[in-house]
């Protein structure tokens, strides 16, 4: 009964004007895994998806690939296109000027930092100008300090007793080794003065060491708590991306993000390749995708997914194929096509959809 009830919904749509001899014009936007052109071939999740449904229903088509989402969904809207389909998401905003086929994939947003971020900020931290500053100014204080020992005790103990220039290195080791090491026990100073300077190079050093430990420990601390990038909350102050018109765009202007937006995919990922983007915010399946293929060790997904949201076809409003394939849908859902797909190109099957 079933089958015959999806038959004749079938065939009534179809009637409308939906001729199986006439191509429908699929609009599409390059979205791996969800819709690629590999080898002249149209394939992905959603182009494998509606290639079943097509069969199911004796639909034949052609792919129209475009450049952008708003020219994938402006052709559905025009009338130009008779269907999109890549990994797009229904919002009441384009409810209001398409209709939507039932979920085709459940999804969301995440972020994406760098793959380096978190071993890079301890190298920043380290390497400032200042720690070469600090590191310059201690040999500077420890050569002063040891050529002032050899003027006091140059005629007091054989080890001082050289001309200046000979003494140089001497000295300096010297004052290293009391540093240190607490100095060589049987070179002590002899003279007043020596030992003066000796106990105030000695008492000196321990607050220079104690300054130098607090002053990494707190760059370090600083940098990772400035650095670290693990909700939408940390993205304020940082240097964001994402395409322009997204959900993802949507999401951080109400919340006051700052982001730059771009006019595709390929050229976000190639503005955060580049190291010009901190984050990037985007769908997470296709993050996933990139961090586990192309954009393997450049960079790491953080934070869970936020913003849920659903995948689905569009078509002009009142379109006659909506409801045929609705039923379409469910069908593959029931045969177990919808499951082969999902193992297909995300390797697991429990993905809640």
């Amino acid at each position: 009964m079933r089958h015959f009830l999806f038959s004749l919904l079938t065939l009534v749509s179809l009637s409308f004007g939906y001729a199986q001899a006439q191509d429908l014009t699929v609009t599409t936007v390059t979205r791996a895994p969800f819709s690629m052109e590999i080898d002249n071939k149209q394939v992905g999740f959603s182009m494998d998806l509606w290639a079943e449904i097509a069969a199911n229903l004796g639909l034949s088509y052609s792919v129209e690939r475009v450049d952008s989402f708003g020219d994938m969904l402006g052709a559905v809207e025009t009338g130009q296109s008779d269907l999109a389909i890549a990994n797009i998401s229904i919002t009441s905003a384009r409810e209001q000027v398409l209709d939507f086929s039932h979920p085709i994939f459940a999804s969301g947003l995440q972020i994406m930092i760098p793959a380096s971020d978190q071993s890079s900020s301890i190298w920043r931290a380290i390497l400032t100008p200042e720690l070469g500053f600090a590191i310059l100014g201690a040999f500077l204080v420890l050569f002063a300090g040891g050529m002032l020992m050899w003027f006091f005790e140059r005629r007091a103990q054989e080890y001082f007793d050289k001309p200046g220039g000979q003494a140089m290195f001497p000295a300096f080791w010297w004052a290293l080794n009391l540093v240190v090491n607490g100095g060589f026990e049987e070179r002590v100073p002899r003279t007043a003065l020596g030992r003066l300077l000796g106990t105030f190079l000695v008492v000196s050093s321990l607050f220079f060491v104690s300054i130098f430990v607090a002053k990494i420990t707190t760059m370090m601390t600083v940098d990772a708590l400035q650095s670290s990038i693990s909700s939408i909350r940390d993205l304020h102050g940082k240097r964001v991306g994402t395409t322009s018109g997204s959900t993802a765009a949507n999401y951080m202007t109400e919340r006051s993000v700052r982001f730059v937006g771009h006019d595709n995919l390929d050229s976000l990922l190639t503005s955060f390749e580049q190291g010009d983007l901190d984050a990037v915010v985007f769908d997470a399946p296709v993050l996933a995708y990139y961090t586990t293929n192309h954009g393997f060790g450049k960079g790491r997904l953080v934070g869970g997914v936020f913003l849920p949201e659903n995948y689905g076809i569009a078509l002009p409003q009142a379109s006659p194929l909506i409801e045929p394939i609705n039923q379409s849908l469910l069908k593959l859902r029931e045969d177990g096509t919808y499951r082969t797909l999902m193992s297909k190109w995300f390797g697991q099957t429990d993905l809640g959809n």
